[in-house]
């Protein structure tokens, strides 16, 4: 397993227990008392330093997707200039957190600014006490897509059977379809591969029936083509009401995470989210 994997993996699997979210006042008031200059700071650098996940299609690939976007806007918002810090997951979130939000990594680089891509989950929240988590700006689903055509309608599992499906099997939807029914459908699954955007490639392909994994990955590659329909993942365990995604900096900077949550609010208000969402295909769908 690739630590992007791992990444993936274990946080998908820690948001199977998310709770309710907390505003951000709530989640800054406990810093008030902390004298912060990190705003000030990025301002007289002149620059942001913005972590992103390497090898998260389509949020961020080769130096380009959703996040760099959003780094971008948030940049601008600041009135400085980006300085992008693409980085491999650790093994877990809080590997993460303190490699590129509050320590800096062991090799020498980091922290970053601000880190994307974060789960706003409140056991994590409550855990992860010298980070602040807030702003998010997406809400991601576990689904499947499928041709229309051919197969009418999917409304259970039970509606696989006989189907060949493409899943990343070290992902969260791996997990579920694999073990799904006492594993009633492990032959016809085919998992070898990284992503989502992968089942979906092989899905448009028709080398496959059925395309697994993040909804974002599986529109991000179909791109509304109505031959597809791409619906939640039908199994009780998919948390289905899916699991927002947000940012983090640390602690002691409440005026930073106040400004970039001023800028998410923005964009979203005047639709420069969903358009930067648009231009990889993916529905824009509020956290």
């Amino acid at each position: 397993m690739t630590h992007t994997n791992s990444h993936r993996a274990l946080t998908r699997r820690h948001l199977l227990h998310a709770a309710a979210l907390l505003p951000l006042g709530g989640l800054i008031g406990a810093a008030q008392a902390q004298e912060s200059d990190a705003l000030a700071r990025i301002r007289t650098r002149g620059s942001l330093s913005v972590a992103v996940y390497n090898a998260m299609p389509p949020f961020h690939a080769g130096g380009a997707g959703i996040d760099v976007l959003i780094a971008e806007q948030l940049a601008s918002a600041l009135g400085v200039k980006l300085n992008l810090l693409p980085f491999s997951a650790g093994e877990n979130m809080g590997d993460d957190l303190r490699n590129m939000v509050w320590k800096g990594h062991y090799l020498g680089f980091g922290p970053a600014d601000v880190l994307l891509h974060v789960p706003v989950d409140k056991p994590l929240m409550d855990s992860e006490k010298q980070t602040l988590i807030f702003a998010p700006y997406y809400k991601e689903t576990v689904a499947l897509a499928y041709r229309i055509g051919p197969i009418p309608r999917i409304d259970s599992l039970a509606d696989l059977k006989g189907l060949k499906v493409a899943v990343p099997g070290q992902t969260l939807a791996g997990w579920l379809l694999l073990g799904a029914d006492d594993g009633a459908y492990r032959e016809q699954l085919i998992t070898r591969m990284d992503d989502g955007t992968q089942a979906a490639r092989l899905l448009l392909s028709a080398d496959v029936d059925v395309a697994a994994g993040n909804a974002s990955e599986l529109h991000s590659v179909l791109k509304g083509d109505k031959q597809f329909r791409v619906i939640p993942l039908p199994i009780p365990r998919a948390p289905r009401n899916g699991w927002a995604v947000g940012m983090a900096v640390k602690e002691s900077a409440p005026e930073l995470a106040r400004a970039l949550q001023a800028a998410v609010n923005s964009m979203a208000a005047d639709s420069r989210l969903s358009q930067i969402f648009a231009t990889q295909g993916v529905p824009w769908t509020a956290a």
